[in-house]
């Protein structure tokens, strides 16, 4: 008797088959899909440009600084600091709030300041950031 031989190739045609019933299935079903529609917005109903954030500088003696928009730096207390910052947001609700430390004040003096706000209910509070110091 003959020894029969290893066939040492893949036989592909149950691939082929499972590989048409497939295409067969998503040739059926791809008229059935329903396409959604999205509603884009145009220029008439674009929200308003964002206002440039108050920015609160925290200086190495712990002393704070308000600058407002296109304005100066001025002295404030912590308590003069939150009735404005109310007051501004309350005008304006989407009015941002960035603290910007000296790179030598005290962090602590930074996250108390940070904290006093949240405490008083004011929203949009961030840090500033100066890129490119190494």
């Amino acid at each position: 008797m003959r020894q029969r031989r290893l066939m040492n190739q893949i036989n592909v045609v149950p691939y082929i088959d499972v590989m048409l019933v497939l295409l067969v299935i998503f040739m059926v079903t791809a008229p059935m899909i329903q396409t959604g529609t999205v509603d884009l917005p145009s220029v008439a109903n674009a929200s308003n440009v964002p206002t440039q954030p108050i920015q609160i500088e925290v200086a190495v003696d712990g002393s704070l600084k308000m600058r407002e928009p296109g304005g100066n730096a001025r002295n404030v207390s912590l308590d003069g600091l939150v009735a404005q910052l109310k007051a501004a947001q309350t005008e304006n609700p989407q009015q941002a709030i960035v603290i910007a430390g000296n790179g030598k004040a005290p962090y602590q003096t930074i996250l108390d300041v940070m904290d006093r706000l949240q405490i008083e209910g004011l929203q949009k509070i961030g840090l500033l950031v100066q890129s490119g110091h190494k």
